[in-house]
């Protein structure tokens, strides 16, 4: 074992760990052609086969309203398909010079391991909203080419559909919280398992809804699928309070709940006081940020060699990727410790709950800004 992993190592950070084989042979490639990496002599076959990235080809740009889309993505080697409907993945962009990254839900279905054959299209797909501070959400609506090769990050979260689900379930989404909850819902219909279902979906118009005509054909093939959308530029917001009339048995369902801020904070309160905080399960687009004003000052990358001047808004994260630094990530919520790192001088401020990092800490560069001039052992 000591032989392949060694010769494994060089592809240990973006291989799928069941494909043995196939990473034996793209680690031994590694070994044997340093200096060069496979990457010199593989991209010139086919720029999705990479030793040490995921990559993919956007192949289908589809309009879902006018401030949002779907891309359809082929990803190249290493992808593993059979992660859980509801998580997200991470695609890097390369704009003006330089990699940006984000992260999106995937809403298509995952295929399980030894169920694809040989002919099948191995494909992904995520859906992206324009947000007016969003340059990449903005940049892929506004007319991202199909061709565009992109990086990938592998599937993560915890915001995932069991196997079996749950016998009686509660959808709650809004706006591009949608997403996650799409995935779910076509995993369940391609797997016959679309059992007791309920959704309530919120958007301003009905121009607004996406997937809106994929929700109404799924209800009216599927009678064991409910689903409303509540247009609150006409109706007002959805009042959680109306959910003993218009379905009694919430209380008796497993919640997944996905939308602006507020709508999360007021649906956590209310299955807490209900006593089902357990029964509940939240997926945040946005981060609820403390008052940071005042702050910010000089972010130094060490082991890098870059520095950045950013306003108390700017994370870490961002900095770092604004000249270049590359820089561990995962949800870009505070969620899943990818993107931890030591900071070795100065102060940082959560953004968050406020807390203030100082020497030594390991820190969130997601969710954490300069207080003052700081350095990262990056």
């Amino acid at each position: 074992m000591g032989l392949r992993n060694w010769l494994e190592a060089p592809v240990a950070e973006v291989a799928a760990p069941w494909r043995s084989r196939l990473n034996l042979v793209r680690g031994a490639v590694a070994r044997v052609t340093t200096p060069l990496l496979p990457d010199d002599y593989l991209h010139l076959a086919n720029p999705l086969w990479s030793a040490r990235e995921l990559r993919g080809r956007i192949v289908e740009v589809r309009k879902e309203t006018a401030d949002s889309c779907t891309l359809v993505i082929k990803p190249g080697w290493g992808f593993d398909f059979d992660y859980k409907a509801g998580q997200y993945v991470g695609i890097g962009l390369h704009i003006d010079g330089r990699w940006h990254w984000r992260s999106y839900s995937l809403t298509s279905a995952p295929v399980e391991s030894g169920s694809m054959r040989p002919g099948d299209r191995k494909l992904i797909s995520i859906a992206v909203k324009a947000m007016p501070e969003g340059f990449l959400s903005s940049h892929i609506v506004s007319g991202v080419p199909s061709g565009t090769i992109v990086r990938l990050a592998a599937p993560k979260g915890d915001f995932a559909l069991p196997k079996p689900p749950p016998a009686k379930i509660l959808f709650l989404t809004a706006g591009s919280g949608i997403t996650p909850v799409l995935s779910m819902l076509r995993t369940m219909k391609g797997r016959n398992e679309l059992t007791d279902v309920v959704h309530v979906h919120s958007a301003p118009t009905d121009e607004d809804v996406m997937f809106g005509a994929e929700l109404r054909e799924l209800a009216a093939r599927n009678p064991n699928f409910v689903t409303r959308i509540h247009l609150t530029r006409s109706q007002g917001k959805f009042a959680l309070a109306s959910l003993d009339e218009q379905f009694p048995d919430w209380r008796e369902r497993d919640t997944w709940a996905c939308g602006p801020v507020s709508m999360l904070n007021e649906i956590e309160q209310v299955w807490r006081d209900a006593g089902l905080s357990d029964r509940l399960h939240l997926e945040r687009f946005e981060i609820a940020r403390a008052d940071t004003s005042g702050h910010g000052g000089t972010v130094t990358f060490a082991k890098a060699g870059r520095s950045l001047a950013v306003d108390g808004a700017t994370t870490l994260l961002q900095a770092g990727e604004q000249v270049g630094v590359a820089m561990p990530f995962g949800c870009r919520m505070g969620i899943c410790q990818t993107c931890v790192v030591p900071l070795t001088d100065g102060h940082v401020r959560d953004i968050r709950s406020g807390q203030e990092h100082r020497e030594g800490d390991r820190v969130q560069t997601c969710i954490s800004v300069a207080a003052g001039n700081c350095t990262l052992d990056l």
